[in-house]
């Protein structure tokens, strides 16, 4: 038999732990050893991007990390951005903008659309936003409803406003 081994982290500004064979990935630590359901495990080769968690700030497929790897470190999953009990406002600017369909990429959608909105807080433009998304598949929006809802998000209250040049472009003046 295989050596458990403990695995300490941070997770959505909780410290959690759990032990693990060594062999255990990311996401299966995530979704069985602490119950956090909301990674989502689609083709466990990292091409997809569904199982998109931020690790110390930034993007990383689930599926290709052993929970070995991430001891010590903060981590945030969908459940993270949830504002106590209620949406936060990325949450809410999917929702109200048809940012999602199926629901099954959501979790790893609006957790790239986080990171890129922590580097972008103005949105930027169409083309920055879909190439920030590109790393996560999905098979029902288009694609457009969601660059939609990440554009919402960057005007939504409790998040910076945009920078007085972006909106000057924008505007044509």
């Amino acid at each position: 038999m295989t050596d458990l081994v403990r695995v300490e982290v941070e997770v959505n500004g909780v410290r959690r732990d759990g032990l693990v064979e060594p062999r255990v990935t990311l996401a299966d630590f995530l979704r069985d050893v602490l119950g956090l359901k909301g990674t989502h495990v689609a083709c466990e080769h990292g091409f997809c991007g569904n199982c998109n968690v931020l690790l110390d700030g930034e993007t990383v497929r689930s599926c290709l990390l052993f929970a070995v790897q991430v001891h010590g470190s903060t981590l945030t999953t969908v459940e993270g951005l949830a504002d106590g009990g209620a949406l936060g406002p990325l949450q809410t600017a999917f929702h109200e903008n048809g940012g999602l369909q199926c629901g099954f990429c959501t979790p790893a959608m609006l957790l790239t659309a986080h990171e890129y909105l922590e580097a972008h807080p103005d949105g930027g433009t169409d083309e920055q936003i879909r190439e920030a998304i590109n790393g996560v598949l999905c098979r029902c929006t288009g694609y457009q409803h969601i660059v939609d809802s990440i554009r919402a998000a960057a005007r939504a209250p409790g998040l910076p406003d945009p920078s007085p040049e972006l909106v000057r472009q924008e505007a044509g003046t």
